[in-house]
């Protein structure tokens, strides 16, 4: 009789992990953007027309999924870093660049939702129209000001916890 291998039980048992509305929202973007691309293609294959709304709402959506990105990256500790110098610090150093990375990108998503609200208020005042389906500008910029103070409550939760990942 072969005994089962040891690396089997030295593995932990895996926590779950807490649900984040972001990552559902990740699933039902990447969802309808496979839907209305190959709706597209079959119809463009089939009939040699395509549907000009398909790129118009891609574009949106993968900005859309840019910023969810953002949040969940930030929210989970993957986002960039380079942290060759980070690394050698001691802890309590690694702790206090870790809260001022967190400022930082307070900063940087501070900047895109003041300049995304001046953005969708531009588009907002002037009627402009998207130019693929002619609905107004504003639905689409409305996007980067609000997903862009998402990710800054992220950010926030994570400045606030008691241990900084």
């Amino acid at each position: 009789m072969s005994q089962p291998s040891p690396e089997i039980h030295d593995e932990e048992p895996r926590q779950p992990r807490p649900f984040h509305v972001e990552e559902a929202l990740a699933a039902l973007i990447m969802g309808v953007l496979c839907l209305i691309t190959f709706a597209n293609v079959l119809t463009r294959y089939f009939t040699s027309i395509s549907f000009a709304f398909t790129e118009e709402f891609s574009v949106f959506l993968v900005v859309v999924m840019t910023f969810v990105g953002a949040a969940t990256a930030f929210t989970r500790g993957h986002h960039l870093a380079i942290t060759f110098l980070v690394d050698k610090l001691p802890a309590r150093g690694r702790v206090w660049q870790r809260r001022f990375a967190l400022l930082c990108g307070l900063a940087v998503f501070g900047v895109l939702t003041w300049w995304g609200a001046l953005m969708w208020w531009d588009d907002y005042e002037t009627g402009l129209t998207s130019p693929g389906l002619g609905l107004p500008q504003w639905w689409y910029t409305l996007a980067v000001p609000v997903l862009s103070a998402l990710v800054e409550f992220r950010l926030l939760q994570l400045l606030f916890r008691k241990s900084v990942p």
